[in-house]
């Protein structure tokens, strides 16, 4: 086992990033919400399908 270390509360961490960075990085997360959102259908979808194969 290792050593337990004491809890420590979470610190907030302030950082400054340019208006341009801000919009790339939000650009990147609707993309990858997008990905995950198709991803989720076609999980449910085979899984849906596979429910009819079994029956």
């Amino acid at each position: 086992m290792g050593t337990l270390m004491p809890a420590t509360p979470p610190q907030t961490l302030y950082v400054s990033v340019r208006r341009d960075e801000l919009r790339k990085l939000k650009d990147e997360r609707d993309q990858l919400r997008q990905q995950v959102a198709q991803l989720n259908l076609l999980l449910a979808q085979q899984r849906t399908d596979d429910k009819a194969v079994s029956l």
